[in-house]
């Protein structure tokens, strides 16, 4: 009795301990989660903080269950040991930025670790800007477009402002992307702006947008993912730096079609449409057989080059014309896209008289006041002095005889007198020949050395104008350079001697001439670069021709 009684208190304290053991046991291993704020914006980012205190060690919780209603921006992972009052714990912590991917009321789900769940977390997402923090965020992004409604093909400007008041650096933002549209950054830039007495810095993007189509055009939410804090170059781990992501609105717009009432026959939405002429010299030194060139810009705030259209050709009597591969040219800015279109035509006379070059009108659509308008380049009067140029008699014709030849009777000679003609006649053809192909040899080395003595004049001359001259004066002594050393290239523009010669310094010295002078405005011209080029062009050697063998009359048909 002793014995089964002294084995029932035993056996009683062992189960009270293993009790005991297990409780403490359940109560040190245990996975908790929490967040550091239930309610945010759609734009915003909260943390998730999980703590495992356990004896087990080592893995994971499986954190892609997160990736159904949110995105993670980042996730560390620390272990950490400390005393508190008197007692030892240690327990492995994972902090995670999470994103939420839409608005409602969402669940960061239960999280498994050996044997172990959290809890659940609900989380209201509100729209952007809508959070009871909405007033006091770090950061925030801004979406702003510069009209409500335009037509199809017309000039949107979409601007995207990032504002902070805390220090951002690995900036990465989605481009963005709309189907059936095209799509260009133009501009870009910092600077601050008070809000509410609070000073903020701001980083904005310009996009120019040309939508395809009619319809409501959909400007999708941006997303901006950065790291706050400042970047410390010395430290490997930025342990106060975090990760956040910025999401903006969504923006919608109604694209018009074109205008029943428009009348051109382009569609051309533009802010301001304009068309120039300029000349490669004064039209009043207008000369038979001398070319000019005729250069006619047109420009479009809010249209890209692609969408300016081929101007009418040029057909007047008693001109010939050279047009050029025309040149198209898009600037953007603050205001957008300024496309232009230049197109460049020689012109040669063929005979003298009073001439006119019939107007160019464009028409176009006026984005501002939403009317048809038209642009027009007047009609440019000149006249052409000199004689005219007289075609070449037509092969296979023969002028009339001026008299008749006289019927002779011959007298039919011998044999040996044939002989004797036939001997004379090749001996007096030797005595030619002999003569003039010695008069030639002597004559051209007398010919080659006068013209490399005018070449190397020639050059002196283009390369002291490089130094110190106007763009004009050295477009002038480049043409006199080219025709003293290509002379079958003397009455080509100079567009067709750079395509005909294919020397790539050649063409790169007349771009850099035509920017200083034609263009609008003028572009500064880089001397030095100009001044290497033509060192280089002195230089070629004297065998240098054509690329494409012959070249075409200047009057061929």
């Amino acid at each position: 009795m002793y014995i089964s009684g002294l084995f029932k208190t035993l056996l009683l304290i062992a189960v009270t301990l293993s009790t005991f053991l297990f409780a403490q046991l359940a109560a040190a291993q245990e996975l908790t989660a929490t967040v550091d704020r239930n309610e945010l914006a759609v734009n915003e980012t909260f943390t998730l903080t999980l703590r495992y205190s356990g004896a087990q060690s080592g893995g994971q919780p499986d954190f892609d269950l997160l990736e159904q209603d949110f995105e993670v921006l980042s996730r560390q992972q620390s272990n950490q040991y400390r005393v508190f009052n008197g007692r030892a714990e240690s327990f492995v912590e994972w902090t995670v930025i999470l994103a939420p991917l839409k608005e409602g009321k969402l669940f960061v789900p239960s999280l498994h670790l050996h044997g172990q769940v959290s809890d659940a977390i609900p989380i209201t997402v509100n729209q952007a800007g809508q959070s009871p923090s909405g007033n006091n965020r770090q950061a925030f992004l801004e979406v702003e477009l510069d009209k409500d409604k335009l037509y199809v093909q017309e000039q949107l400007l979409v601007k995207v402002r990032l504002y902070t008041t805390v220090g951002l650096h690995d900036i990465a933002a989605d481009p963005l992307q709309i189907p059936d549209a095209h799509i260009e950054k133009v501009d870009e830039q910092r600077y601050e702006q008070q809000i509410n007495g609070v000073g903020h810095a701001v980083y904005e993007l310009t996009y120019a947008v040309f939508p395809e189509s009619s319809g409501e055009l959909q400007i999708p939410p941006l997303n901006y993912i950065a790291v706050t804090g400042r970047r410390d170059p010395f430290s490997l781990f930025n342990r106060n730096a975090q990760r956040i992501r910025l999401r903006s609105e969504a923006k919608s717009v109604q694209v018009e079609p074109k205008p029943d009432s428009y009348s051109g026959t382009h569609w051309l939405p533009a802010a301001s449409l304009g068309l120039v002429q300029s000349w490669s010299k004064d039209p009043e030194e207008f000369k038979v057989g001398e070319p000019i060139t005729r250069i006619i810009t047109l420009r479009a705030e809010g249209l890209r080059a692609a969408q300016l259209p081929p101007l009418p050709k040029l057909n007047v009597e008693g001109l010939k014309t050279y047009p050029d591969q025309p040149q198209q040219e898009d600037s953007p800015g603050t205001n957008g896209i300024i496309g232009s279109r230049i197109e460049t035509t020689a012109i040669v006379a063929t005979k003298p008289g009073d001439y006119q070059l019939p107007p160019i009108t464009i028409t176009w659509w006026d984005s501002k006041t939403g009317q048809q308008r038209a642009t027009q380049l007047p009609a440019f009067r000149f006249k052409v002095k000199g004689a005219p140029i007289i075609e070449s008699t037509t092969p296979g014709t023969s002028s009339p005889p001026l008299h008749t030849t006289p019927i002779v009777t011959e007298v039919e000679p011998g044999f040996w007198q044939k002989i004797a003609l036939i001997a004379i006649a090749s001996h007096l053809l030797w005595i030619i020949y002999f003569f003039y192909t010695k008069q030639n040899k002597s004559a051209e080395p007398l010919r080659e050395t006068r013209r490399n003595s005018s070449i190397q004049a020639e050059s002196q001359k283009l390369i002291e104008a490089a130094k110190s001259g106007e763009p004009q004066e050295i477009q002038v002594a480049l043409r006199h350079w080219i025709a003293l050393r290509w002379p079958a290239l003397r009455h080509q523009s100079p567009d067709c001697a750079v395509q005909q010669l294919g020397i790539s310094d050649l063409s790169q010295a007349f771009d850099i001439l035509n920017d200083a002078i034609y263009k609008v405005p003028p572009k500064p011209m880089n001397r030095q670069q100009l001044q290497i080029l033509i060192h280089r062009l002195t230089r070629i050697e004297q065998e240098s021709s054509p690329k494409h063998g012959a070249l075409p009359g200047l009057f061929s048909g």
